[in-house]
């Protein structure tokens, strides 16, 4: 399907340690310091009408879907009923949101238009006098800021593929295309529609969104670390590039639950919040959780009442207003229909009015599995005959495209360091046997993929050796969100890597594009 979110996927190229419940009852004392105990407190699950056998439900489910689960945090009546980081993932990292990042930019629409700066019915070329094409199509002329927001542009694909392929400002590049329909008429998914609200806040404001957004709602709601893409001419990416923490993403969520109120002060009007969540145009017909319909940058669900942000891998914020509920999700999903299925048939039926008696037991046990919650390693030996030869030993790597020129392995009975030299200088990475072992600096890693964005992250490492002569390295980028799976071949005096990015290792889209390095003992 054109306007599938895997279309997207493929189309942008963008490409705890577990422990995550605590309840808030009498005795327990200043928990969840650091976290979010400042602007969402804890319960337990029963004390809010939540079973506790029913949120173990949902984490049994999602060990069975074969999908990369990272993070989640479950609100009930405004309070953390429970919260989960797989490891190496925790709490503590921001996550790349990819297009959740549009509902952020939304809102930036809607704090407009509550301060009577910008009106939806506004002509999208109204803003941008200096930037049209010399004869601006009647189709163009009639698109409104709420075309934008609703992606019913008139276009007939996205534009964002070549907003990012132009030499010229994306902004110019996207009032350039064709506009087929007349806006209004035809849904299609479009990031190059948001860029363009983004790049409107920042005709009005002279304020980048995330400038503009940091005082309005950042802040206000303790979000304190956040970062966002820019396009070339400085702006942010607005449909995508946002990265925030897990616990940022539910407090994003009950903001919208509580129809823009936080702390007693409105941030939101509560009209906006309505409109803003509510079906105002028909969406990806026959396309499961897509085909609900869509309001501005947020989609509606298949389950009556509920709505959601969502980005390409399975980022969501799920906001229940029947049940009261907020659902925060990160994770790396192969299917995302199927993620929010397995919350749909778990998690919803886990709430019930009012509440409900405590469960020792049950809640004994969720703790326990929330605790051990853990990315699968790779399996096989701490130790390899190959070991003692080369250890420490350097390798002379032949010219490749990544400009790395030299690297060597450290062995220990705790795991492995590999060393890369460029130009740049080195770059030591440190994996635990089939355990994750976290690095604790933030880097670039060496051997990215070309065409995807390359963020700085921390990366989670695990190693195993398969054989005598064969070392598989798992490498996970806890700050932004794929990984990448690198098997090292020794043999004699030569060695062979080759990589599978995360991406390629689960899709039939996205082929691996790096060649092997090779090298030789020095």
């Amino acid at each position: 399907m054109p306007t599938s979110r895997r279309n997207f996927i493929k189309t942008t190229g963008f490409g705890a340690a577990g422990m995550a419940f605590l309840p808030f009852l009498p005795g327990i004392g200043d928990i969840g310091n650091g976290r979010l105990a400042a602007s969402l407190p804890y319960a337990s699950p029963e004390s809010k009408g939540v079973s506790s056998k029913g949120i173990r439900n949902f984490l049994q489910a999602a060990a069975a879907s074969g999908i990369g689960w990272h993070s989640f945090v479950l609100v009930r009546h405004g309070h953390i009923v429970a919260e989960g980081w797989w490891k190496p993932f925790e709490p503590q990292f921001k996550h790349t949101l990819y297009s959740l990042s549009k509902s952020f930019t939304s809102t930036a629409i809607g704090l407009l238009v509550k301060d009577g700066k910008l009106r939806i019915d506004q002509p999208v070329i109204s803003f941008f006098p200096d930037e049209l094409p010399a004869s601006p199509g009647e189709n163009l002329k009639k698109m409104k800021v709420r075309s934008l927001l609703t992606m019913n542009t008139g276009h007939g694909e996205d534009t964002m593929p070549k907003m990012r392929d132009a030499a010229k400002p994306w902004t110019t590049t996207f009032l350039e295309q064709p506009v087929q329909y007349e806006p209004g008429s035809h849904f299609l998914y479009n990031t190059g529609a948001t860029y363009m609200l983004g790049a409107i806040v920042h005709k009005i404001t002279g304020q980048t969104l995330e400038k503009f957004l940091s005082p309005r709602l950042f802040q206000p709601l303790d979000i304190t670390e956040h970062d966002w893409e820019t396009s070339p001419q400085g702006l942010n990416t607005a449909g995508y590039g946002l990265r925030i923490k897990t616990g940022d993403i539910a407090k994003f969520g009950q903001l919208y639950l509580q129809k823009g109120q936080w702390n007693g002060k409105e941030i939101l009007s509560p009209a906006w919040v309505n409109e803003a969540t509510s079906y105002q145009t028909s969406s990806q017909e026959g396309n499961g959780d897509w085909a609900q319909g869509y309001g501005y940058q947020f989609w509606r669900c298949k389950p009556a009442g509920l709505y959601r942000g969502d980005g390409a891998y399975g980022q969501y914020c799920i906001v229940m207003p029947e049940q009261d509920a907020v659902l925060a999700i990160t994770s790396e999903s192969w299917d995302m229909q199927k993620s929010m299925t397995t919350a749909w048939e778990n998690l919803l039926p886990a709430m019930q009015a009012g509440s409900l008696p405590e469960n020792g037991t049950e809640w004994n046990e969720l703790k326990k599995e929330l605790k051990t919650l853990v990315l699968a390693v790779p399996k096989g030996a701490a130790t390899s005959t190959a070991s003692g030869r080369y250890n420490n030993k350097k390798f002379r790597l032949d010219q490749n495209e990544f400009g790395a020129t030299e690297i060597r392995f450290a062995f220990s009975p705790d795991g492995c360091t590999w060393t890369i030299r460029t130009a740049q200088g080195e770059t030591a990475i440190r994996f635990g046997w089939s355990n994750w072992l976290l690095n604790g600096e933030t880097m670039k890693y060496p051997f990215p993929v070309s065409g995807r964005i390359h963020m700085p992250s921390k990366i989670g490492g695990a190693a195993a050796w398969q054989n005598e002569q064969t070392l598989q390295l798992n490498a996970r980028f806890v700050e932004a969100m794929h990984g990448d799976k690198i098997t090292c071949k020794f043999d004699g005096d030569k060695i062979t890597l080759s990589f599978l990015n995360s991406v390629s290792e689960n899709t039939k889209t996205s082929p691996e594009k790096r060649a092997d390095l090779t090298g030789v003992l020095v």
